[in-house]
């Protein structure tokens, strides 16, 4: 089985951080393949809304996005973490779902499939921020269901750990970490 996880975070050794390692420790790398994606590592310009990838399907920007194209369209299972900024995902995990426009193009406008997996796929998404508030996190959630479906994740489950703002507080979350092991681990099917 093949895992995409795409971390959204700029900040390293941060609570996104620390429940994507929870994500990966959870995932047995003899059994699986992952493709894990630092979005903030990698230059992705934002979608131009040039019309470019409306007839061909395929984006005309060269970037770095052209390393996630493949693995988007390989992956058995896609995690996507990100922390919420003014009730929104993070700019970098935002520049990258914009970039899907050519897949959603390829899928409705096209009728092509976009995957390469004969597997039924599924995703989880985890969110976490400082507001204590659900507004937020509803917002980032309806944005990233959309990239799910986009990219034919018809099943996915969300995680969502708010009134977590400091750097590492998320290990204080009386359960968070483990939340986020067990969600992957059923993803692998145990």
């Amino acid at each position: 089985m093949k895992f995409l996880v795409l971390n959204g975070s700029p900040r390293t050794g941060g609570n996104t951080d620390l429940l994507v390692q929870s994500a990966l420790n959870a995932i047995d790398r003899h059994s699986h393949r992952v493709d894990l994606f630092r979005l903030n590592d990698m230059n992705i310009r934002p979608c131009q809304n040039c019309g470019g990838c409306t007839d061909t399907g395929v984006c005309v920007i060269e970037d770095r996005m052209q390393q996630i194209y493949p693995a988007l369209r390989q992956a058995d299972r896609i995690i996507l973490a990100s922390p919420i900024y003014f009730f929104g995902l993070s700019a970098q995990t935002k520049a990258m779902i914009d970039r899907c426009q050519p897949l959603w193009c390829e899928k409705y406008i096209h009728n092509m499939p976009i995957i390469q997996t004969a597997t039924h796929r599924k995703g989880l998404l985890v969110l976490v921020g400082g507001m204590k508030k659900q507004i937020g996190a509803d917002c980032s959630a309806a944005t990233a269901t959309a990239f799910f479906r986009s990219v034919s994740v018809e099943e996915h489950k969300t995680l969502t750990f708010l009134g977590i703002d400091a750097r590492g507080a998320i290990r204080s979350h009386p359960t968070a970490l483990q939340d986020v092991f067990e969600a992957v681990r059923s993803l692998t099917g145990h």
